[in-house]
């Protein structure tokens, strides 16, 4: 008997035994045949995956719409922006405009007016009358 790290109950093989199991050498193959999908069941699939590409299309068509939405409304802040910022500076140069105006009248010899001098036109309601017939009308009235 031999040892066999360290346990002594191990038989050993008959060298017989070894030769009759080299001779002989069984396999064993499986074959498995693949059975091809009913028409029907190739329909229902074909039709889910039109349903999917369907839904998929539209859910994607409705998210490109938002996305055009939103960058038309981002396009349309900036422009307000701008012409908010535009609006700003020409009510100031309004402003600094109409502060001149009185300093130009000044320097062009105008003086301002006192309530004396002021001169009331009526309006004529008549559009053939001339303008000398209408002036000769009102001097009459006065």
């Amino acid at each position: 008997m031999a040892y066999t790290r360290g346990n002594l109950a191990v038989k050993e093989k008959a060298s017989q035994e070894r030769v009759t199991q080299q001779r002989y050498k069984e396999t064993t193959k499986v074959v498995t045949r693949r059975t091809g999908l009913p028409a029907r069941e190739k329909i229902l699939y074909l039709i889910t995956l039109v349903a999917v590409i369907l839904v998929g299309g539209a859910l994607m068509s409705r998210y490109a719409h938002i996305y055009d939405l939103n960058k038309q409304a981002q396009s349309t802040i900036s422009d307000i922006k701008g012409y908010e910022k535009t609006i700003a500076d020409l009510q100031v140069e309004k402003e600094t405009l109409n502060n001149q105006v009185i300093e130009n009248a000044k320097q062009l010899g105008y003086v301002e007016s006192s309530g004396k001098d002021v001169i009331y036109v009526p309006r004529s309601t008549s559009t053939k009358s001339t303008g000398t017939e209408s002036s000769s009308n009102t001097a009459s009235s006065k």
